[in-house]
Order: structure tokens, then sequence, then C-alpha cells
């Protein structure tokens, strides 16, 4: 019991929270050969990637704006 309540919380580092590897693995990924492609799931992920693209340029413009 004193071994749970003597460990130290794990806490969130800098590294951690700029880690982008769900986001840069959606976009940097290997084509899987046993995943099906036709045009309405390219279309899907194309509209996708470029609407994270836009709302990352958009925090970054609003950061850029509000620091200078």
């Amino acid at each position: 019991m004193q071994n749970e309540t003597q460990e130290k919380p794990k806490g969130n580092s800098l590294k951690e929270f700029f880690a982008l590897g769900e986001v840069g693995g959606y976009f940097f990924r290997k084509k899987d050969p046993n995943r099906p492609s036709n045009i309405n799931i390219k279309m899907m992920h194309g509209i996708n990637k470029l609407s994270i693209a836009i709302f990352l340029a958009a925090v970054a413009y609003l950061v850029i704006k509000r620091f200078v």
C-alpha cells in the first residue's frame, strides 16, 4: 500500500505535448495494400488532410498574431 502512495505522478513534458504521432502518421504513412481503394475514400482522406492543414495554419496564424 505504501508503494502506491509514494509513486511520483507522471507529468506531461513539453516533448509529449508537441508529439504529433497520430497526426504525423495520418499524413506520412505508407500505403496499405490490404486497404480498399476507391474514389470516395480517396476524396474523404484528401478533404480530411486539407482541413487539418488549414486548421493548423489558422492556429499558427493566431499564435503569431497574438505574440507579434
